[in-house]
């Protein structure tokens, strides 16, 4: 079990990772009058094995204008990488798409669709993508050490209000923490992990599927 978990754990953290840079850069690399960004990535709690990506147009910071599509880890036996996921994701944002009613429901005021990937077409990887990979490995080559705490995923709840969900080695389960961008964040990256461990700064949540408890640091 913990092998499986830690598994899940690592997958959800590795995507979130590696499309961290969408937050700003377009999902689609094509100039449209349209752009869609990554607003979010929800780590979905075990025993899921899934993911879900926030998309919305950059100045989207309201569930009401961001849409979250859920994707299983695993499809085929196989597990679906960042690469795998984007490109379906692009294939999704790139025109109209129809689902049925049992695939699109609400979440956390937001429109979540749960797309089957086996029949979305994937978009062809861009040259960028496969230069981004080179010039990461190089830049940043896994070292095999996991960090602490792992960044499992993010929302942008406002626009000056950010949610990160972690893991710890201390924790079975995700602390959201949330942050205020404009604030002292070379302090605060600096003193998270201790922050992170002061329980009396942690509340549980219910409002929130991805995650057990918060903290709030908006004003730290």
């Amino acid at each position: 079990m913990t092998s499986t978990y830690d598994g899940l754990v690592e997958q959800q953290a590795d995507i979130t990772c590696l499309l961290l840079h969408h937050v700003q850069t377009p999902l689609l690399p094509a100039a449209r009058d349209d752009t869609v960004y990554l607003r979010g990535v929800l780590p979905i709690p075990p025993p899921a094995a899934a993911i879900r990506l926030v998309t919305g147009d950059e100045a989207a910071h309201t569930p009401d204008r961001l849409t979250a599509y859920e994707f299983p880890l695993h499809v085929n036996g196989q597990n679906l990488t960042a690469g795998d996921l984007l490109a379906i994701l692009r294939t999704l944002t790139s025109g109209p798409h129809y689902f049925s009613s049992d695939n699109v429901t609400t979440m956390m005021g937001m429109t979540l669709v749960r797309p089957d990937p086996t029949t979305i077409a994937s978009a062809a990887e861009a040259l960028d993508d496969r230069a981004l990979t080179i010039l990461r490995c190089v830049a940043q080559p896994f070292t095999g050490e996991r960090p602490d705490p792992l960044l499992r995923g993010f929302l942008f709840l406002e626009q000056d209000l950010l949610r990160l969900y972690l893991d710890t080695a201390e924790r079975p389960d995700v602390l959201a923490v949330d942050v205020r961008p404009s604030g002292a964040v070379t302090a605060l990256i600096a003193a998270l992990p201790t922050l992170i461990t002061e329980k009396e700064r942690k509340v549980e949540i219910d409002t929130d599927p991805h995650c057990s408890h918060r903290m709030d640091l908006t004003f730290w």
